[in-house]
């Protein structure tokens, strides 16, 4: 089974290409010399699976201050649905994003609204998605569909906020986690710290992604817990395991997107059902300190 793996030296392509050692991998990455859209335009291979990961995300900071800097993901998703069609891969698996559904159904404390597959449309009126990375994101759902409707077997999955052990610090789960360890008093969280997300360990976003292609799941899937956890909770749980009571305080005027953006993970559990829970996945990332 020949299997290749875009964006292999980032966080999610990472566990990716842990849990696949031991087959047929070919791993594409900028950091390791290769950009991703000059294989696509030079590459004819047929792959038995492709796992698209390669993106600019950069975390809030970038989404909100460098948003044009995140456009490139136009390009790569257009070379790699134009590669696809060339080559004709037997499966692919585009990564999406909860950014792409729209923002107005997640800035309404009073009424909460568990997003469901079936909120984000590609057609007539599709909402607002989170600004440059989640117009990327749906744009590359319209071209997954155009594909799939061309021949192609394509799997769109929708992770919500992802966190794991050896992320990279611009996300604020191992930021939490360093502060913490660092045992800092008082302990800043960007924002007010109300705003909720939904946090998946990244081992059961490679399992559920995986129980996609193994089950052979039509249309796209929510990777989530359902759980809604805002930020002053995460820094909450994760000092009480590190075993101190800081001062939280908040920086107001720093990025902090929607207010409440949590899944609803009723399709995902008809196949898969995350294993980790958020308190276990903070104990992991504290030990690994």
């Amino acid at each position: 089974m020949k299997i290749l793996i875009t964006g292999s030296s980032g966080f999610v392509g990472r566990h990716f290409a842990r849990a696949l050692d031991g087959l047929d991998l070919t791993l594409v990455d900028l950091m390791t010399g290769t950009d991703a859209r000059d294989f696509f335009r030079t590459n004819h291979t047929r792959f038995d699976l492709v796992i698209h990961l390669a993106a600019v995300v950069g975390g809030r900071a970038q989404i909100e201050g460098a948003p044009l800097s995140l456009a490139v993901d136009l390009a790569i998703d257009a070379d790699l649905f134009t590669w696809a069609m060339r080559t004709r891969p037997r499966r692919v698996v585009y990564f999406s994003s909860s950014a792409a559904y729209p923002v107005d159904l997640q800035n309404d404390f009073a009424r909460p609204h568990r997003l469901r597959e079936i909120d984000l449309k590609l057609t007539g009126n599709v909402g607002n998605p989170d600004l440059t990375y989640g117009w990327a994101k749906l744009t590359g759902e319209q071209l997954a569909q155009h594909a799939e409707n061309d021949g192609l077997r394509i799997h769109v999955v929708r992770p919500f906020s992802g966190y794991g052990e050896d992320q990279d610090l611009t996300y604020p789960f191992p930021a939490f986690i360093r502060r913490a360890v660092q045992r800092e008093d008082p302990f800043t969280i960007w924002g007010d710290g109300n705003q909720v997300r939904d946090w998946i360990h990244i081992d059961d976003i490679v399992a559920a992604t995986l129980a996609v292609v193994e089950e052979n799941v039509s249309g796209p899937v929510n990777l989530c817990t359902g759980r809604d956890i805002s930020f002053g909770e995460l820094a909450r749980l994760v000092c009480q395991q590190a075993g101190y009571e800081p001062e939280l305080t908040h920086i107001l005027d720093a990025p902090q997107g929607v207010a409440y953006r949590v899944g609803d993970p009723t399709k995902l559990h008809t196949f898969y059902t995350p294993k980790i829970a958020l308190e276990d996945g903070i104990a992991r990332a504290l030990a690994a300190k």
